[in-house]
């Protein structure tokens, strides 16, 4: 598996996993304050569209995992 798969799936486990705590209607509701790391996680998918810098691509090539 190469780098901009495993950051796909990270970044799309952790929309998934804030809205499942932010969303009141979840039944693993815990506060709403979850969107704002939805948030955050959709800004820098949209920053790094335009500048290609992504710090978990960073840790991933630190880590060995090939392009």
């Amino acid at each position: 598996m190469n780098r901009e798969r495993i950051v796909r799936i990270v970044a799309g486990s952790f929309i998934l996993l804030s809205l499942s705590l932010g969303v009141a209607a979840s039944p693993i509701f815990q506060s709403t304050n979850w969107l704002w790391f939805t948030a955050f996680v959709g800004a820098n998918l949209f920053q790094s569209g335009f500048t290609q810098f992504c710090p978990l691509e960073i840790f991933l090539k630190k880590l060995g995992i090939k392009q």
